[in-house]
């Protein structure tokens, strides 16, 4: 998996590009752009924008080395104003100099971009430097003026970091096949594991099915900052895919099985949801579920915190940095959601 790092706001001429191909969708289609299109390229156009148009970005020839690998599915961060300002995941990509001119005239003393690329989605976020050079280990004054490619170790930490979710990732492989229902059990759906490697898929056999998932920035903080207090304390959570969505933390250790759910705010409409998204994803728990919790940056008001106890769900809340309170729900309640949970009680 690899992530792009794409500054796109610095100057004038970028900003004009950005409102030219970024802010609008161009159509390919069109005469001008589809004459200098090779047919394998027309043929990867067509197949991820049946629509006819799309969203354009792109590199310059000193980046050819740097952007060899990229591949549908991988993600780019745009930035610019001291900002990543969008997250895109991206389509077809492919060399082509005419078509870059074509698309962004260079200006007298300007370089031609080379290598194209259209985005399958593009999502509008406000992270700041400090926090990605923190997800990637840089010095927090870094400010990204050039284009980066990111593998590994350190394209993991940033997608992690602010949970972003290509749509590809849901379309990399068939889920799992569920195991089999006990019985009197419903039989569950299908699950699997939200590895990074799924993160890519060929062109060939890309089918768009999902889209690209950004989560609040707040939340996505709150999740990093429990994940590492988990770590403390020598478990590791991770994420599952279920048709009804992807889990935010899964932990599956001696410790039994825990289910959580995060939310940026402690309010009312956000305890409701936190509670709606465990009793749907909890059915497809890979191991099955002993506990749902739900988390919050702060503890919610008592009645609503009444409401979680009420379907045997725990109340997870931060108390300060790096740590967390926790309100559980009696045992008997939660012995008596636990069928309800899992999908087997009566309908």
């Amino acid at each position: 998996m690899r992530v792009l790092i794409s500054p796109s706001y610095g100057n004038a001429e970028t900003r004009r590009h950005w409102a030219d191909t970024i802010a609008q969708h161009v159509s390919f289609t069109d005469k001008r752009y589809d004459e200098v299109l090779s047919p394998e390229q027309r043929v990867q156009l067509t197949e991820l924008h049946p629509e006819g148009a799309a969203r354009f970005w792109g590199a310059t020839s000193s980046h050819d080395k740097r952007m060899r690998g990229v591949s549908t599915g991988d993600v780019v961060l745009f930035t610019g104003e001291n900002r990543v300002r969008a997250v895109g995941e991206v389509g077809a990509i492919f060399r082509n100099q005419e078509l870059a001119d074509r698309l962004w005239p260079p200006s007298k003393d300007g370089k031609s971009w080379h290598t194209v690329y259209t985005l399958l989605d593009l999502a509008d976020v406000a992270f700041s430097y400090t926090d990605l050079n923190l997800a990637i280990g840089y010095k927090p004054a870094h400010n990204f003026p050039g284009q980066m490619v990111l593998t590994d170790e350190k394209a993991r930490s940033v997608l992690e970091e602010f949970m972003i979710t290509p749509g590809a990732a849901w379309t990399r492989q068939p889920l799992e096949p569920p195991a089999p229902a006990r019985h009197g059990e419903r039989a569950p759906q299908a699950v699997r594991s939200a590895a990074l490697e799924e993160m890519r898929t060929r062109r060939t056999a890309y089918q768009r099915s999902r889209r690209l998932i950004v989560v609040d920035r707040h939340e996505s903080s709150l999740v990093g900052e429990f994940r590492r207090y988990l770590a403390a304390a020598g478990r590791r959570a991770t994420r599952f895919y279920c048709p009804g969505g992807i889990s935010d933390l899964y932990i599956s250790d001696g410790s039994g099985a825990e289910l959580i759910e995060a939310k940026s705010n402690p309010g009312h409409r956000y305890v409701r949801q936190a509670l709606g998204q465990l009793l749907d994803y909890a059915p497809h728990s890979p191991q099955g579920t002993d506990r749902l919790s739900a988390l919050f940056p702060e503890r919610p008001a008592d009645g609503d915190v009444a409401l979680l106890h009420r379907y045997g769900v725990d109340c997870l809340y931060r108390v300060g940095p790096g740590v967390f309170g926790k309100t559980s729900a009696s045992d008997e309640r939660r012995n008596q959601m636990r069928e309800i949970w899992s999908g087997s009680a009566a309908s």
